[in-house]
């Protein structure tokens, strides 16, 4: 596995071994995140559907998780719904 410096974790980790996203967008997000950091966004889109209720094929919820997915990775992060609790 090669390794990276992951701008998320801010630290060398594990390379993503495949493009997850397409595009532009894409091409960033295996430049420039870990595997572990784009798991953690997986689960983190994965809360934002199950609990805003959104419906992945629909392109105003497809715009939103795309901008949270920058946010989450590139920026200062993405947070989570109003009200949102997690499981214990």
């Amino acid at each position: 596995m090669s390794k990276i410096y992951c701008v998320k974790l801010k630290k060398e980790a594990e390379a993503l071994d495949y493009q997850p996203y397409p595009g532009a967008v894409g091409e960033k997000i295996v430049a420039n995140i870990s595997a572990e950091a784009w798991d953690m966004w997986v689960n983190h889109q994965t809360m934002l559907i199950n609990e805003m209720r959104l419906t992945p094929v629909d392109p105003k919820a497809r715009k939103l998780l795309e901008d949270e997915m920058e946010k989450f990775l590139f920026g200062e992060g993405s947070a989570k719904p109003e009200g949102y609790t997690p499981e214990k």
